[in-house]
Parts: structure tokens; C-alpha cells; sequence
């Protein structure tokens, strides 16, 4: 293989998440040198959230772009394609079965995508406990990584893969994400089919959505026995402190659900009331729509820091995609100029599109009417 025109480039991806692996992975493959930072101590510090569903034609394509679309299929469930909707009772209103040979969108757990991504890069790719403060220095370059610990880092590209709290953002946007109104409650639940059998006889082998039009219930299979439901209602961003309430105290902010969802059936408010320890606070945030910003040189952004926008089940497939994307144009471009233009000339149209058409409609999350009611659970967002 010839040597990429920008092998010699210092190229930093900040977030060692699924987009910011992927691009990694691609870039390396192509013989271009990367480093990633983040913040998280070690690969395992904490738990990387729920399940994945990706699709053919974005987070799927990426993987086979990285050559890891095998070992994928190896590590994904088919079954949890299996989507149901509910009625408040409980009962099975519609159900959508996955065919045998289905692989359009299969799931896999966060934590096992990201553990596949990692095996996948050169030892020492990934700089942990590498929190980032800012990015200074002129945009012409070189960049400067200013880290938590002291630490400064210089850099002829920077690449913002760090979701919505995006440190890397400000360096070409002053777009900050607001609350869309809606939020998320997570409760897990451990030994599912033994600790927990009518729940997992109603939710089945994938996921299954309840609603009422104002409150709704997205209950989500994970591996291992696991499952994750998300309780979506709309409240005020500090809606905790408005009731009295403290994160800490599972049993009063169940009693408080409770009152809420008083008219749903036992059967239903046991993905309430059940759950093995506390309940996580999730509110909803999204960037301005469409969101662009002004040409770089030197720093661009993938993923949710570019385009964070209410969940509806594509987040991490257009990380992904524009992971791909990204490091495909800076094999192929004579200057990393150019690489940005290319990707941002496809990656802002297309997200922008999607975008626009949720931007001040995060309510579709509580009517499983709404337009991707069966799409998948929210993202996590960093």
C-alpha cells in the first residue's frame, strides 16, 4: 500500500467512543497514524450503556469499511430485532418479528461494540484518564489539546468525537445543546428470565414500547440476562428538587412514578417498580438545528457532537457513518483541508435533514405513533 499524503499529520480523535474507535480504526488501516484521548481511566470504568441497533446502511457499512463486520455478526443478537408495542395493560398490540435471515438491524451492547473496536487498534492507540479542557491555538494551526491534568498535547487535527458535552466543539461552533423538554428515567433489571419472568414474558426477546401519548415505557434486552427500561415523560430540566426529591432515594422517586402512571395496569408499572437498584436521570438535549459551523483547517466533529439531536434510534449508526466518512477523505484528500471539506460538504446535509425534521419534536418519544416509535431506545449521551 502507498503511503497516505498525510501520514506525517498529527491527527488527535477526542472520545473513545464508537465513532471516535471507528475513525481510528479506519485511519489506521489505511496507514495514517491516530491518537485517541479520553477521559474515561481504563476501558472498563463504567458501564457503557444499553444496546445498539445498527443498521445496514450506516454503522453496519462502517464495520465493513474496518473490517469488522464479521466478528460483529459473531458478537450480535439477531433476536433483539424483535420489537412489541403495548398497550398501558400490557397486552401486545403489534409485534415485529425478525425473519431468520434478518440482518438489517441487529443488536449489540455498547460496551461489547466498544470492546471490539478496541481490539481492533495498534497498542497504545487509546491515552486514558485524558479529560479534556479545551482546544487553543490558531486555527490555522497547529491546535493545542489542553488537558484536565496540565498536560498540553499539539496537534495539526483535532477530532471532536465526545458527544453532547463536547470540549472540542467550541473551538468552531458557539452552538451549546438546550433541553428538548423530555425526559428519561433509567431503571435496570439483573436475571431477567429467573428474578423477573412476567416481565420478561411481555417484553419478549428484544424490546417493546408502551404509551399513552403522554408517558411511555421502552424497555430494551441487553446480554446477559440484562434489561434496561427508559421512562420517558415530559419535566422540567430540575424536575427532582421541584418534587423534593434526591437521586438517591430510589423509593421516593418510585412512590412519585407511581402517582404519575397511577392509571397503567400492575402488569405495565412493574418495568417501574421492579428494577434492581437506583433509577438514572437522562434529560434530553439537542443542538440547534441544522447545524453547521464555518470551515477549519484543523478541528471538526463527528457524531453528537456535531449533530445531537432528540434519540430516534440512529445516533450511534451516524457517528459511525461519519466516522467512515471522515477517514475514508483524509486517506484519500492531498491535505487535511481538503479531507474536512469533503466530509462536511456530505456529513452536514445529511444530518441536518434528520435534524431539521426533529427539532422542537422530542414528544414523538412519548406517542408510539410517532414517527420511529419502533426505531430503538435513546443514546447515551456523554
Amino acid at each position: 500500500m502507498n503511503t497516505p499524503t498525510l501520514a506525517a499529520e498529527r491527527i488527535s480523535i477526542i472520545g473513545a467512543g464508537p465513532g471516535g474507535l471507528t475513525c481510528a480504526r479506519i485511519l489506521q488501516q489505511r496507514g495514517i497514524p491516530v491518537t485517541v484521548y479520553d477521559r474515561d481511566t481504563d476501558s472498563s470504568t463504567r458501564n457503557q450503556g444499553g444496546s445498539l441497533d445498527l443498521h445496514e446502511e450506516d454503522g453496519q457499512l462502517a464495520l465493513r469499511e474496518a473490517g469488522l463486520l464479521d466478528e460483529f455478526f459473531a458478537l450480535a443478537r439477531m433476536e433483539g430485532q424483535e420489537m412489541r408495542m403495548l398497550d398501558t395493560t400490557g397486552e401486545v398490540l403489534v409485534s415485529r418479528m425478525p425473519d431468520d435471515d434478518d440482518t438489517f438491524a441487529p443488536e449489540i451492547d455498547r460496551g461489547h461494540l466498544r470492546e471490539l473496536l478496541l481490539r481492533s487498534l495498534e497498542p497504545g492507540t487509546v491515552r486514558w484518564n485524558r479529560a479534556l479542557e479545551s482546544v487553543t491555538g490558531p486555527d490555522s494551526g497547529p491546535r493545542s489539546l489542553v488537558f484536565a491534568d496540565g498536560s498540553i498535547v499539539e496537534t495539526d487535527l483535532v477530532i471532536g468525537a465526545d458527544g453532547a458535552s463536547s470540549r472540542v466543539r467550541p473551538a468552531v461552533s458557539d452552538a451549546t445543546p438546550s433541553y428538548t423538554g423530555v425526559s428519561f428515567l433509567e431503571a435496570w433489571f439483573d436475571d431477567l428470565d429467573t428474578s423477573h419472568p412476567e416481565l420478561a414474558a411481555m417484553i419478549g426477546a428484544g424490546s417493546a414500547l408502551a404509551s399513552d401519548g403522554d408517558r411511555a415505557l421502552f424497555a430494551q434486552r441487553n446480554s446477559g440476562d440484562h434489561m434496561r427500561v427508559y421512562i420517558a415523560r415530559r419535566e422540567a430540566l430540575n424536575w427532582m428538587a421541584e418534587h423534593d426529591l434526591r437521586p438517591d432515594d430510589t423509593s421516593a422517586i418510585r412512590a412519585h412514578l407511581l402517582q404519575e402512571f397511577s392509571d397503567w395496569s400492575p402488569e405495565t408499572l412493574r418495568m417501574i417498580t421492579d428494577n434492581d437498584g437506583a433509577y438514572v436521570d437522562r434529560p434530553l438535549f439537542a443542538l440547534p438545528a441544522p447545524h453547521v459551523w464555518a470551515p477549519s483547517p484543523t478541528v471538526t466533529l463527528l457524531g453528537d457532537a456535531a449533530h445531537l439531536m432528540p434519540p430516534a434510534g440512529i445516533g450511534v449508526n451516524l457517528a459511525m457513518l461519519d466516522a467512515c466518512e471522515l477517514a475514508l477523505a483524509l486517506a484519500e484528500a492531498d491535505t487535511v483541508d481538503q479531507a474536512l471539506r469533503n466530509y462536511e460538504s456530505t456529513m452536514f446535509p445529511r444530518s441536518s435533514e434528520r435534524a431539521v425534521e426533529l427539532d422542537g419534536h422530542a414528544d414523538f418519544l412519548l406517542d408510539m405513533g410517532g414517527p420511529d416509535a419502533l426505531a430503538g431506545p435513546p443514546e447515551m449521551q456523554r
